[in-house]
């Protein structure tokens, strides 16, 4: 911890996971820190709450962590909530739904490609020189999209490529960055099952990532402000001297430095030499209260879907949660038709026959991520803003990865790591 008091402010706009994560960092490096949210809880896309109509706490999204996820792991650790986690062996459990038939992928303690050779870890069916994409992938160019690299067809394609793209980034592969899938893979799969151990959170999101970190952060004096909407950033000769909320004004010390953990379009209205990218997919949960006994409700935490409308299905005290990514054209349709159209499918998972749809909510997030396009990654933002107590952080800055928690973490983490190298420049102190 530093223990110069002199120092000054930091004042963070958004605590979402990027915003939280920067003022977990900088918390304990000793830095007085002031959090906005314009919301009346923190957390944005990745907290927890309690539907009446379910009778439980359901979770915002879906959010498959892997023991890859080091920025994660670390936040965890850092707010003493590693222990709110299960972890899960390295298994995957697919069902095609057209089909009827069930697999599994389990990766070994080997590098990728080499494990899915074996019998019982790989995908039935697939042909070593299908394989042969995975080293495509990874000497990928970076104007390549994942369909262009792996063929775009194929059984390794169908049952592989296209839904890790769907679940990493969130956009069709034939628009999706290859580069980008290459570094997810990069972290986790390509490295072995010691690095694709899913981390389940026990009771929900808000419960492992949110509330510990509140905790924290009110432990270390962090003063933090909730329905404090940032309507504009005052200037002077280039430099950020106000911050203009709804009700007040907050004034900036000479010293003081700002992170705008926002989204790219309210960051880019904001300050307008910021350029994010400004195209993104949508993301559809569907949570059901399962039905009594329900057969295979208990049997597998997450089992991912083929040939459906629902991509991956997670069970957790009686409720089945479905999520569907790149969901566009899903989103535009009513809550009910999207309700029927995934309860069909998660029906057939846990051979639930022909039962009736039960209680549900139908969330819907239209700008879940943005369109990780070879063209979008050139828009991500670099931490270090365009003014010069201006930082930023947000899962569509530059953080090399795709938009995900992980990436949320990394750069808040990137963003308070700017903040403390320019002041150690100004003091003269060394790293």
């Amino acid at each position: 911890m530093r223990s110069d008091e002199k120092v000054s402010r930091v004042h963070i706009i958004g605590a979402g996971m990027a915003g939280l994560a920067a003022a977990v960092k900088l918390t304990r490096e000793g830095l007085p820190v002031t959090l906005y949210e314009g919301a009346g809880h923190a957390g944005g896309r990745c907290r927890s709450f309690l539907d009446k109509a379910l009778g439980a706490v359901i979770d915002n999204g879906n959010h498959l962590i892997l023991s890859g996820n080091l920025s994660v792991q670390s936040y965890l650790s850092m707010i003493d909530a590693r222990e709110t986690f299960e972890t899960a062996e390295a298994v995957f459990p697919f069902l095609d739904l057209k089909t009827g038939e069930r697999w599994q992928v389990r990766p070994g303690a080997g590098k990728f490609p080499f494990w899915l050779l074996r019998k019982g870890r790989g995908i039935p069916g697939v042909k070593f020189p299908e394989y042969l994409a995975a080293f495509r992938i990874n000497n990928a160019a970076p104007g390549k999209t994942v369909a262009e690299i792996t063929g775009g067809k194929g059984l390794l394609y169908q049952r592989f490529w296209e839904p890790m793209t769907l679940a990493a980034l969130n956009t069709p592969p034939g628009e999706a960055s290859a580069i980008l899938l290459k570094a997810v893979l990069g972290e986790t799969f390509f490295k072995g099952a010691k690095f694709c151990r899913p981390l389940l959170a026990a009771k929900g999101l808000t419960q492992s990532f949110i509330d510990p970190a509140l905790k924290f952060l009110k432990s270390g004096g962090v003063k933090i402000h909730f329905k404090t909407r940032l309507r504009e950033v005052v200037r002077d000769n280039g430099k950020m001297t106000a911050l203009k909320f709804s009700l007040r004004t907050a004034p900036l010390g000479t010293g003081d430095q700002v992170i705008l953990a926002l989204p790219p379009n309210i960051t880019s209205t904001l300050v307008k030499e910021v350029e994010g990218p400004a195209e993104f997919h949508a993301i559809v949960n569907v949570h059901f209260r399962l039905p009594e006994k329900t057969a295979g409700e208990g049997s597998v935490p997450f089992l991912g879907l083929l040939g459906g409308t629902a991509h991956w299905l997670f069970i957790r005290g009686g409720i089945a949660s479905v999520t569907v990514s790149a969901a566009d054209r899903l989103a535009e349709k009513s809550a009910g038709e999207i309700a029927k159209l995934i309860w069909r499918d998660v029906a057939r998972a846990l051979g639930a026959g022909n039962a009736k749809i039960p209680a549900y909510r139908v969330i819907k997030e239209k700008r879940a991520t943005f369109s990780q396009t070879p063209a979008n990654l050139r828009k991500r933002a670099p931490q270090k803003g365009p003014l010069p107590n201006l930082y930023l952080a947000g899962d569509w800055t530059q953080t090399y990865i795709p938009a995900t928690i992980e990436s949320a973490v990394r750069s808040g983490f990137f963003a308070a790591r700017a903040v403390i190298r320019d002041r150690d420049l100004k003091t003269g102190k060394k790293e």
